[in-house]
C-alpha cells in the first residue's frame, strides 16, 4: 500500500508540474512571435586560467562510432589545453532531435553552451531572448577572435573561413554560427545500366537526360521483369532529400523560393510546372523519394536504381564497395559508380545547394562561461578536427587553412587505396570542392526551415496523387498549395517575412488554464488528505 501511495503522490506531483510548465508556456505567448534582440556580448579581460568551467556540447554522431572518437578526442585535446574547462558530450542520432530538445530547453534556461545545429533551427533559437549568440565582434576581436592572440591552439583566422559556407550562418545581417562540415547533393549513378540503355554518361546531368533515361528503364519482358536489370524491382530516380530537389529546380530555372528578410515565393508558376513534371515521372514510377520508397542507396546497391541522389555526407552508403552498406551481401549486385552533380536545367550555368551542419554558442549569465564557450567552438575548426571529421563521411572542410593542410591533400590523393579512402567518397568531396563557386544557400529566417520542409512536401504529396491517380489539375495545386501552407503555418508569416503577431491570450483562455491549474491543486490536496487518513488508520 506504502508503495502504490508514493506512486500516486509522484503521479499528481508530475501532473501539477505538467500543468503548471503548459500555464506558464501559455503566459509567454503573450509577446509577439519572432522577436529578436541582438545583444552585443562584451569580451571580460584575462580569463582566470584556475576558475573551474563545465561545458555542455551537443552534437550528431548518426551512430558513427569514428566520429564519436574524433568528439572524444577533440574534447580531450581542448582540455589538455585548457586543464580548468571540462566539456561534457551528449550525442544525437538526427538533427531534428537536437533541435527539438534545444527547443525544449530554450523555455527552461538550460539550452547547451555549444550545439552543432542546422542554420535553418538556429534561425527558430532566435525567436527566443538573446538565447544565441551573436559572433561578428567575437570573431574579429584581436584577443580572442578567430586567430586571436590570446588562444593557446592553431586555429583559422577569418579570412580562411570559406566565404560561400560563412554566408548561410547570416541571419537579418549578424553572424550567429561557424560553419562545422559542408557537403552538397550527389547522384550515384550505375553507369553500366546507364550504357545498357543505349546512352552516354555526360559529365553533366540534366533532368531532361535523367527523366528520359529513367523513363527507358522501365520497359519490361515478357515475363514481366525489368529488361534492364531482370528483376522484379527497380526504381530508376529516386530521391533523398525532395526539400533540396525543390529548392535546386527552382534555383536553376531563375526562381527564389524566399527572398532574404523571409517573404515566402515558393507557391508560384514555376513550382506548379515542376510538380507537373514530378507528377508524370512518379505515375510512371520512373520516379520515386525516400519518404515512399526508403533509402536511395539500398536501391542502388541491389541493382534496383540507376540515379540515387542523396548528400555527399552519404557516401559511403553507395556503391558496391560501399564500406556502410544496409543490405544482405547476397543481394548485391556488382557496376560501377560514378559521381555527378545534382541534375541542371542549364548544364552551362550549373547550380547546387551547399548544406551542412554549423556551430552556434548559447548566451548565459556568467560571460566567462560564453567566452569559454566561444574558445571550445573555435577549437573544432583547426586542422587537426576538421580533417579528421571529413574524412569520416564526404564532408569537406570549412576553411581554406584546413582545406590546403598536407594532411587533408594526402587523404584525397589516396583514392580507391582502402575503406577510410574509398573512392566514391572521395569522388563526392571533390565535387563540392570543385564547384564551390556552383553552390548557393538558402536565406533563413524564422520559419525557413517550415519553408524548407513544404517545399519537400509539395513533391512528396504530388508523386503519392499521381500514384492513386489523382487528377493533376489547376484545383488540385490550388488545393495542395492552401493545405501546405496551411499545415506549415506559412499563411501566418506577413509580407515582412516575420511570424505575424497573435497577440495576447484572449481572456477567457487565461481564465480556463488558471482554472485547470486550480483545479488540479484542489483534487491533489483531496488525494493528498485521503492518503494521509489511510496512512493514519494503519
Amino acid at each position: 500500500m506504502k508503495k502504490r501511495s508514493t506512486e500516486l503522490i509522484q503521479r499528481i506531483g508530475r501532473k501539477s508540474c505538467f500543468t503548471a510548465l503548459a500555464l506558464l508556456l501559455a503566459f509567454s505567448l503573450t509577446a509577439c512571435h519572432g522577436a529578436r534582440t541582438i545583444n552585443r556580448f562584451e569580451v571580460p579581460g584575462k580569463l582566470d586560467p584556475s576558475k573551474k568551467i563545465e561545458l555542455t556540447f551537443w552534437a550528431k554522431n548518426d551512430t558513427n562510432k569514428t566520429q564519436t572518437e574524433i568528439y572524444k578526442k577533440a574534447v580531450g585535446d581542448f582540455e589538455a589545453l585548457y586543464p580548468n574547462v571540462s566539456v561534457a558530450i551528449k550525442l544525437y542520432t538526427n538533427y531534428g532531435d537536437i533541435y527539438n530538445d534545444v527547443i525544449t530547453n530554450i523555455s527552461t534556461g538550460t539550452t547547451p553552451n555549444v550545439c552543432i545545429s542546422y542554420p535553418d533551427h538556429i534561425a527558430t533559437y532566435l525567436t527566443g531572448e538573446s538565447v544565441v549568440l551573436p559572433l561578428d565582434e567575437l570573431i574579429s576581436d584581436p584577443g580572442y577572435g578567430l586567430g586571436g592572440s590570446e588562444l593557446l591552439f592553431d586555429g583559422p583566422r577569418e579570412d580562411e573561413l570559406i566565404g560561400k559556407f560563412r554566408d548561410e550562418c547570416r541571419i537579418n545581417g549578424s553572424t550567429y554560427a561557424l560553419p562545422f562540415m559542408r557537403s552538397t547533393e550527389a547522384v550515384y549513378v550505375n553507369r553500366d545500366y546507364v550504357e545498357k540503355l543505349g546512352y552516354e554518361l555526360p559529365e553533366i546531368l540534366t533532368w531532361d537526360f535523367v527523366f528520359e533515361v529513367s523513363e527507358k528503364a522501365m520497359e519490361k519482358d515478357e515475363d514481366g521483369k525489368f529488361k534492364v536489370n531482370g528483376q522484379d524491382v527497380l526504381i530508376p530516380f529516386l530521391y533523398k532529400s525532395t526539400d533540396n530537389m525543390m529548392i535546386q529546380m527552382l534555383k536553376q530555372e531563375g526562381l527564389e523560393y524566399s527572398t532574404e528578410d523571409g517573404q515566402i515565393l515558393l507557391f508560384n508558376e514555376g513550382t506548379r510546372k515542376i510538380l507537373e513534371t514530378v507528377a508524370e515521372h512518379g505515375k510512371s514510377r520512373a520516379f520515386s523519394t525516400f519518404e515512399i520508397s526508403s533509402y536511395p542507396a539500398n536501391f542502388l546497391n541491389a541493382g534496383q536504381c540507376i540515379f540515387a541522389v542523396d548528400s555527399t555526407a552519404g557516401s559511403t552508403w553507395m556503391g558496391t564497395d560501399a564500406p556502410l552498406i544496409d543490405i544482405a551481401k547476397e543481394k548485391l549486385v556488382r557496376f560501377n559508380t560514378e559521381v555527378r552533380m545534382v541534375p541542371q536545367v542549364y548544364p552551362e550555368k550549373p547550380q547546387m545547394i551547399s548544406q551542412g551542419p554549423s556551430i552556434c554558442v548559447f548566451n548565459k549569465d556568467d560571460p566567462e562561461i560564453v567566452l569559454w564557450s566561444w574558445i571550445f567552438a573555435q577549437y573544432l575548426l583547426t586542422n587537426e578536427v576538421q580533417t579528421a571529421y571529413s574524412g569520416t563521411e564526404g564532408y569537406v572542410p570549412v576553411t581554406s587553412k584546413a582545406q590546403n593542410s598536407e594532411a587533408y591533400q594526402d587523404y584525397l590523393s589516396r583514392s580507391g587505396e582502402d575503406a577510410q579512402h574509398y573512392s566514391v567518397k572521395i569522388a563526392a568531396s571533390k565535387l563540392i570542392l570543385d564547384n564551390v563557386d556552383h553552390t548557393f544557400v538558402t536565406p533563413v529566417f524564422n520559419g525557413s526551415a517550415s519553408l524548407r520542409d513544404a517545399a519537400g512536401s509539395l513533391i512528396e504529396s504530388t508523386v503519392k496523387s499521381a500514384r492513386r491517380k489523382t487528377t493533376i489539375d489547376d484545383a488540385f495545386f490550388d488545393r495542395l498549395f492552401a493545405d501546405t501552407q496551411k499545415l506549415y503555418r506559412l499563411d501566418q508569416i506577413g509580407q515582412d517575412g516575420q511570424m505575424r503577431d497573435l497577440g495576447p491570450l484572449p481572456g477567457t483562455a487565461l481564465v480556463l488554464l488558471a482554472g485547470i491549474l486550480i483545479l488540479w491543486i484542489f483534487y491533489g490536496g483531496i488525494f493528498l488528505l485521503r492518503l494521509i487518513r489511510m496512512r493514519g488508520g494503519k
